[in-house]
């Protein structure tokens, strides 16, 4: 209430503070100078140019911006203009005694007068700002683990802006020459070593990781360390931002994508030119890797956008997504199975797609083992339609999306994505249509991976199910694979087979750990890890080539072509997918199982593959 009468007033107030500090300084300046009592002529300097000095002074304060701005965030620019302030005024009240006036003003006045004022000046604002950050105790407690530029400016932020609730209490860094040192008034306590005294001292509510350059490999190792304190991991956005750009509303959650064997690879280029203005298909539409297509090719602005799909809840919920395209007549929903040859040929012939993305496929490995003919139907059937009838109505890109699960086969959903890569290859095309395939391997947070899963299984108190100790997986995110998808598609040139550059394999009980740990408990004491052996179609190991195609260079840094070291046998390979395809649609899973081998000699079922 006081405030708010006061705020109408707040100009006058403050240049009446700032006279105020002028006289108490000057009379200070001659007071140390002269001691108490003044000499009798250095009281008369003082009464008779202290209205001048007031003069002069207020003047020069107002273009150098000291009536102005905002006490609560006083900082290093304030000061900078304090001191030229002080100065410039010192400066052209001292050439006015000794020339306007032709006083005798003792000249270690003037310089003791301007270090008091420039104190008092930067006092006041300081003051303020010491205030406003120690009042109350409320918020959440953060312990920042990282004392240098970026945890500075993060406490500095915290200081002064509550909106966020946070209050930083203490720094830990594993640099020894930081500890017992303050930032901010806050003491840099010790290392990851001392973590429980720490913890028993200032008894934090979350961690906030103040370390944007730290490796995957060392944010868990931090992790590990916290694991028994139970406390929320906080990070930053992004670990590669600049100091800048960093702010309180950018503080997230840490997610097991930070704790990544590679931190993830965002492609360059520009894959606009290949969208831009175009008319553009996806089959799979309502999938995971088909829904986020949909929304990275909406944003590239095509001319037209059809998104077909059998799941129509699915495809609901994406339409719904876009609702300024659909509405705007760009993005169509179709409902729709690409096994159907009538209804695929009756949607190219009305829109005529320039691109098709096929990302429909049954991919669950498991279910796929129960279900050969289906996955036969869907995988291998629905490739060739959708080809065979991109190729008949003009399409002059198809791209499918494949997986690292079809080199060398285990699974039936593993050689039925390597017969529909083959079949691409063995395809007689237009030369205006250019087929290329996509590899990657399992993306986080996609319908069946094993993120979600875990994530369910802790909130049901576990177990965490993992199929096998030393079971080893590739992973990207979605927007990632999406990525890679449309930067393959601009550099395929016809029959063309890319994968992205993975890094090292994880292992999933690591990522089962992790996942534990972020959600606040403790691996194996709270929420057990259970192992319930390798499930049908499973290897230990994936992997990104076969053993007859060789990687090369792409021409972009994160993605590799992959080449075949011996041309596949055309004819032969139509006829197998004939045949696979009438066993398929009989229903006889046995003949299926046996034609799969016949076309990918590389292929080795479950009764093949010994101790795998």
């Amino acid at each position: 209430m006081v405030v708010a009468r006061i705020l109408p007033y707040r100009r006058p107030i403050v240049v009446a503070l700032h006279l105020m500090v002028i006289v108490i300084a000057n009379y200070l300046a001659f007071d140390l100078r002269f001691g108490n009592p003044m000499p009798p002529e250095q009281f008369l300097n003082f009464v008779t140019m202290l209205p001048w000095l007031l003069v002069i002074r207020s003047f020069i304060f107002l273009p150098c911006g000291l009536y102005e701005g905002m006490w609560r965030y006083a900082g290093i620019w304030d000061l900078r203009n304090i001191i030229i302030a002080a100065v410039l005024s010192t400066g052209v009240f001292a050439a006015a005694t000794r020339w306007g006036f032709g006083l005798s003003y003792p000249r270690s006045v003037f310089v003791i007068d301007t270090l008091i004022l420039i104190m008092l000046v930067g006092g006041l604002r300081l003051a303020r700002r010491v205030y406003r950050q120690s009042r109350g105790d409320s918020g959440r407690r953060i312990l920042v683990y990282g004392a240098g530029d970026v945890g500075e400016l993060l406490v500095r932020g915290m200081l002064q802006n509550r909106f966020y609730g946070y209050k930083p209490v203490a720094f830990v860094d594993d640099d020894p020459a930081k500890v017992g040192q303050r930032i901010h008034g806050l003491r840099v306590l010790g290392g990851r070593q001392e973590l429980a005294r720490i913890f028993k001292k200032v008894a934090p509510h979350a961690v906030l990781l103040a370390m944007p350059a730290i490796t995957p490999a060392r944010m868990r190792e931090v992790v590990a360390a916290l694991e028994p304190f139970k406390v929320p991991i906080k990070t930053l956005p992004n670990r590669n931002e600049s100091v800048e750009q960093i702010d309180l509303g950018q503080i997230r959650n840490l997610s097991v994508e930070d704790l990544l064997e590679r931190a993830p690879i965002g492609i360059a280029g520009d894959v606009g030119h290949l969208i831009t203005g175009q008319r553009v298909m996806v089959t799979g539409a309502g999938g995971s890797i088909g829904s986020e297509l949909c929304r990275q090719i909406a944003a590239l602005k095509p001319a037209v956008l059809i998104m077909y799909e059998r799941y129509e809840n699915n495809l609901y919920a994406i339409a719904n997504e876009l609702p300024i395209e659909v509405a705007a007549g760009v993005a169509h929903a179709v409902v729709g199975d690409v096994t159907d040859e009538c209804l695929v040929n009756t949607v190219m012939s009305e829109y005529r797609p320039d691109i098709v993305f096929h990302a429909a496929a049954h991919k669950h490995v498991p279910l796929m083992e129960l279900n050969p003919c289906e996955a036969v139907k869907n995988n291998v059937l629905g490739t060739r339609v959708t080809a065979t009838a991109a190729a008949a109505h003009g399409v002059r890109r198809f791209i499918l999306i494949s997986t690292d699960k079809a080199v060398n086969p285990s699974s039936v959903m593993g050689a039925t994505k390597r017969v529909a890569e083959l079949l691409l290859q063995a395809m007689k095309t237009p030369e205006s249509c250019v087929f290329t395939a996509v590899r990657f391997g399992n993306v986080l947070g996609s319908n069946g991976s094993v993120l979600p899963r875990f994530l369910r299984q802790i909130e049901a108190g576990g177990p965490v199910t993992v199929t096998h100790p030393e079971v080893r997986r590739y992973f990207m995110l979605i927007p990632e694979a999406v990525q890679l998808v449309l930067h393959a598609a601009a550099l395929g040139a016809g029959g063309d087979m890319f994968v992205l550059e993975m890094g090292e394999q994880i292992k999933v009980v690591d990522m089962a750990r992790n996942v534990i740990r972020l959600a606040g408990f403790v691996p194996e004491q709270e929420v057990p890890i259970t192992f319930i052996g390798l499930r049908p179609g499973e290897k230990l190991y994936e992997e990104l080539v076969g053993h007859d195609e060789t990687m090369e260079q792409s021409g972009v840094p994160e993605i590799r072509r992959v080449r075949g070291r011996r041309h596949a046998d055309r004819e032969r390979i139509l006829a197998g997918v004939a045949e696979l395809e009438g066993r398929a649609l009989t229903g006889d899973a046995k003949a299926v199982i046996e034609q799969l081998r016949e076309i990918v000699p590389t292929y080795r079922p479950d009764d093949d593959t010994g101790d795998r």
